[in-house]
């Protein structure tokens, strides 16, 4: 072989194995990223019946990824299934995720609902197709969990996420609310787990990228990205940039509220609170300001 071939080998070789390393590396800090969460906040138990809501995208086929990881490893038995909803959006690739799953070895299910025409239809003209489209495959999803006995339904959200929706419930919502890692849903009581509640979207992105996940671009939405979270996206970009750790740090924050100190009248009783010594009664809420003071 020439010289120059082999070089060239030789360097493929290389790259190979330092890609290999780095996917291992990063396997280990999801799954430990992962395990974490589903321990803090209860996600999973001896035998649940897990529905992975697929939808093409990375963090759905990461989060497959590291659920199948941690059953063989768990000290507890779980189940696991997986669920695409095809929307029927034009140009949809039917056969990626099928094929995906199937190659995996993994109980799969594809449900066919034209959802798409639906939230055309529903969505005035210039709005945004999220609030309908979200609200169409909530309910087909929690249909699916109940038809297949899921006792819990997993999402891919990551800590970018939430932490994005606490700002845009913050900016534009006036409300201090975020992604919870674990609901009830209020519609038909499921239990809907968000097991990559800890991880960074950098590392999925990563992640995936490095086990060549086929991913399906959403053609409903994808080129209508709300411009509210873009900008909070882009926020969260610049501190990741210019301040490593802060967004860690507001998603950490999320675990330790201290109701004393925000203004929320239903999570502290700031008309009992009064000095030592004190037995008097407090004016009426709202007496003051009635007087114009």
């Amino acid at each position: 072989m020439p010289s120059g071939a082999s070089a060239q080998v030789n360097s493929i070789a290389l790259e190979q194995v330092s890609a290999s390393r780095a996917l291992a590396k990063l396997q280990r800090k999801l799954r430990g990223r992962v395990g974490a969460a589903i321990s803090k906040y209860g996600m999973i138990c001896d035998g649940d019946r897990v529905m992975v809501c697929m939808s093409g995208g990375k963090d759905s086929y990461a989060l497959l990824d590291i659920l199948l990881a941690l059953q063989r490893a768990a000290p507890i038995r779980f189940d696991l299934f997986a669920v695409n909803l095809d929307q029927k959006q034009p140009g949809f690739p039917t056969d990626v995720l099928p094929n995906h799953l199937s190659r995996l070895g993994v109980e799969h299910y594809i449900i066919e609902e034209d959802t798409y025409s639906i939230t055309k239809a529903r969505t005035p003209a210039g709005g945004t197709l999220c609030r309908v489209c979200s609200r169409l495959r909530r309910g087909i999803l929690y249909s699916a969990a109940a038809e297949h006995g899921a006792t819990r339904i997993a999402l891919g959200h990551h800590l970018d996420d939430a932490v994005e929706t606490l700002f845009l419930n913050m900016f534009f919502g006036a409300r201090l609310k975020a992604m919870p890692p674990k609901l009830l849903s209020d519609e038909n009581g499921h239990v809907v787990i968000r097991p990559m509640f800890l991880v960074r979207e950098s590392d999925i992105v990563e992640y995936s990228g490095l086990r060549g996940h086929p991913i399906i671009p959403c053609t409903l939405c994808g080129s209508q990205e709300h411009l509210q979270r873009k900008q909070i996206k882009q926020l969260l970009r610049v501190w990741d940039r210019d301040h490593p750790g802060r967004v860690e740090n507001i998603a950490r924050s999320m675990a330790s509220v201290i109701p004393s100190h925000l203004a929320d009248v239903s999570l502290h009783d700031f008309h009992g609170l009064e000095g030592r010594g004190l037995n008097r009664e407090c004016p009426a809420r709202a007496s003051l300001g009635r007087s114009g003071a």
